[in-house]
């Protein structure tokens, strides 16, 4: 909490960091040529506008605390590994940008030996603005957000993810789906977990689970929900979700019932 208490204004300075990266996103999304698309897998894209943003982001972000490292998705800087890391991914969501889908966004956390301080998921298209500060709080734009009130699963919109490559886990992950499905009120699949993530925060979304994912793409949100009032763990219940490659984050009463219907994930 020092670091904070030393830039109590940080918040504020990383939104100006990435408010030319939203603006630079929402240009491009809305030209963007499939041509332009690489692939780092099969069904992993990339392309240059993944990678310019997160150059943009590292180069505000250095100049605000240059003793902090940095843990990216595109790896455009060397990944330094500090007790402050800034964990990013410049583009989440990169095949929904790539067709023109607007559901992407670009993601943003400190950490402090692996704890998140700050975390901040900016959606350009609707200029969405998710942020939030250890021990102080999260906001959609300047409003304080919290998680829905849902207390029971069968009232409860919830998010997934769909794997897209490790494709060995399939047969454990539908019948999880299955459950979600029908014991549910309804299960999304939108493309970005750190908009999943934002949605649960602001009660857009009752829960969220997914499997398979890196640090980048839940760090920023992790910090959201908790501070919206949220849980964020991994699937046996580990608060430390971050570096865990699962995650399933929703308000405190739906949190076990998530739980019990995620054995075949464990």
């Amino acid at each position: 909490m020092e670091v904070l208490n030393h830039h109590p204004n940080l918040r504020e300075q990383v939104l100006e960091v990435a408010r030319p990266v939203a603006d630079f996103q929402r240009r491009e999304w809305a030209t963007f040529n499939r041509s332009a698309i690489e692939y780092k897998g099969a069904h992993d894209l990339v392309s240059y506008v993944d990678r310019t943003s997160e150059e943009m982001l590292v180069a505000g972000l250095s100049t605000l605390l240059p003793e902090a490292g940095f843990l990216t998705e595109e790896g455009t800087v060397e990944q330094r590994q500090r007790p402050l890391m800034w964990v990013v991914d410049p583009l989440d969501g990169t095949t929904n940008f790539t067709h023109g889908l607007p559901f992407f966004s670009i993601s943003i956390a400190l950490l402090f030996e692996g704890t998140p301080l700050l975390g901040l998921v900016w959606e350009p298209i609707r200029d969405e603005r998710f942020s939030a500060v250890a021990q102080q709080g999260s906001w959609l734009n300047e409003e304080k957000i919290r998680v829905s009130a849902t207390s029971h699963l069968d009232q409860a919109l919830l998010a997934t993810g769909f794997p897209y490559e490790k494709y060995d886990r399939v047969d454990d992950y539908l019948p999880v789906l299955r459950r979600m499905m029908t014991e549910s009120r309804g299960v999304r699949r939108l493309g970005s977990a750190a908009l999943d993530l934002a949605y649960v925060a602001c009660g857009r979304f009752d829960g969220y689970y997914e499997y398979n994912l890196s640090p980048w793409d839940v760090a920023a949100g992790v910090l959201l929900v908790t501070e919206a009032g949220g849980l964020a763990t991994d699937f046996s219940g580990d608060a430390n979700a971050i570096f865990c490659k699962q995650i399933v984050a929703s308000n405190q009463p739906l949190h076990p019932q998530l739980m019990s219907r995620l054995d075949p994930l464990r």
